[in-house]
């Protein structure tokens, strides 16, 4: 069993990492804290079994990370684990490929009751989640803008979030350490597959996978 942790928060990645090996003590666990290393891990290296996968992420935006995951490696596995309760984010995750959501409060037992439950095919909700939920009416919307998205190569998805930053051609050029000329080429081709005629229109169409913040 192979087990790949993303999280940025040390304290809760070492956390997350203990309740695993206390329900599955065999699993090999594997931890990153950043976007840009987890998608070379799944690139590079051999594909895990399980991705526990915390949403706020630097460098990805929302649900960004896990529609592209989810596109390239369709049978991969993936709960979602975040700090976020709210029952429209955990209804807009499994729309997005996501198979289970373990919220940061719930109980260690739940994380392996959780994992078994996923790797045997089944999909796991937090079991306080109200029966009557109500459908999130951005969920249709979401699931067009995910399809666009999906379309886009690896490559092109780096440079569309790296765009969402605020980052200049030549900037993301250096990053990547391509010509400026192949990045003109990989923007052009990401706005015509997400139907938009401007960076602002494409940083405006991955902002709607953003998490809102529950407001107090």
């Amino acid at each position: 069993m192979n087990i790949l942790i993303v999280d940025d928060h040390p304290l809760f990645r070492h956390a997350l990492i203990q309740a695993v090996r206390y329900s599955l003590p065999q699993a090999q666990i594997h931890e990153t804290a950043a976007v840009n290393e987890f998608y070379e891990r799944l690139e590079n290296g051999p594909e895990p079994d399980l991705v526990l996968l915390d949403l706020n992420l630097p460098g990805a935006s929302g649900f960004s990370a896990l529609v592209h995951v989810r596109a390239q490696y369709p049978a991969l596995p993936i709960i979602v684990v975040s700090a976020h309760e709210e029952a429209s984010i955990i209804q807009r995750a499994i729309a997005h490929g996501a198979m289970g959501y373990i919220p940061k409060s719930a109980h260690p037992s739940h994380i392996g009751e959780a994992i078994r439950q996923v790797l045997e095919g089944d999909i796991w909700l937090p079991p306080n989640l109200p029966a009557n939920m109500s459908f999130d009416p951005r969920a249709a919307d979401e699931a067009a803008l995910a399809e666009r998205i999906q379309s886009l190569t690896p490559q092109q998805f780096r440079v569309l979030m790296m765009v969402a930053e605020g980052l200049l051609n030549k900037q993301i050029a250096y990053e990547l350490e391509v010509s400026e000329a192949t990045i003109k080429a990989h923007v052009t081709a990401i706005f015509r597959k997400l139907g938009v005629q401007n960076r602002t229109q494409a940083v405006l169409a991955i902002s709607a996978l953003n998490i809102e913040e529950k407001k107090v």
